[in-house]
């Protein structure tokens, strides 16, 4: 996905993307031809212990953050946010498993509450995590001119997202493709639910990295077992084809 928008004209329209997971939260300004305005990108930590007050000044600190990058003369003509689910799209809500101080948390009319103290009057859009990246790797992505795609959020749980026949399917919820809680098999693992055959209890980035972890490998986040991977590690091999498989 294109990632570099300093080329791009300072007047052009420009969209506020909020990425909300189970362990931090990103925000940043995207171009009209999905590429990241360049210095924009701002994250703040969310997670199992975080409070209201610590999520809301964590996302509200983002979105200003983001925003404060406009480019001169340039324009947010509206704002869209992903989050972890369940997600109740209709009414704006969301309840992410691994942030358990959010429940049906009102995240789209918060998000435009901050948006409108910054004097913005735009759109504010809501939809799971999992469809919000199928929905980008679909327009800008690896799955481009690709009709029936099931996308992939591999993070601290399992998302997905479809598009069939080109139409993107979200169900009436919005959570159409959540599968991470999909029973693999005789796995042992222990997922956000306690289910120890789901797909999250195995496949997950932390539970990557613990496994890794438990057959040596030294570092504690998933970007390290990336690196390691990458330098042809055969533990951080294992582990991700372990992943991968399951």
């Amino acid at each position: 996905m294109p990632t570099d928008a300093s080329a791009s004209s300072a007047a052009a329209p420009y969209v506020l993307a909020v990425d909300f997971g189970g362990t931090k939260v990103e925000a940043a300004l995207v171009d009209a031809d999905g590429r990241l305005v360049e210095g924009s990108r701002d994250r703040r930590p969310t997670g199992r212990t975080a409070t209201v007050p610590d999520l809301e000044a964590s996302v509200g600190g983002v979105v200003r953050a983001a925003y404060a990058s406009l480019p001169a003369g340039g324009t947010v003509i509206g704002i869209g946010i992903g989050s972890a689910g369940p997600i109740d799209r209709q009414r704006g809500l969301v309840s992410p498993l691994n942030v358990p101080h959010w429940r049906d948390y009102p995240m789209r009319d918060f998000v435009a509450g901050v948006a409108a103290e910054l004097g913005l009057d735009v759109p504010v859009t809501l939809e799971m995590d999992g469809v919000a990246i199928t929905m980008a790797e679909h327009w800008v992505g690896a799955a481009q001119g690709v009709d029936n795609v099931m996308g992939m959020v591999i993070s601290t749980g399992i998302g997905g997202g479809l598009i069939v026949d080109g139409r993107v399917i979200t169900g009436p919820t919005g959570n159409a493709g959540h599968i991470g809680h999909v029973e693999v098999g005789d796995i042992r693992g222990e997922d956000t639910f306690g289910n120890p055959y789901a797909l999250e209890a195995m496949a997950s980035g932390p539970h990557t990295v613990a496994w890794a972890q438990q057959h040596g490998f030294a570092g504690g986040t998933g970007e390290e077992l990336a690196a390691a991977y990458a330098a042809g590690d055969a533990v951080a091999a294992e582990a991700i084809a372990r992943t991968g498989t399951a």
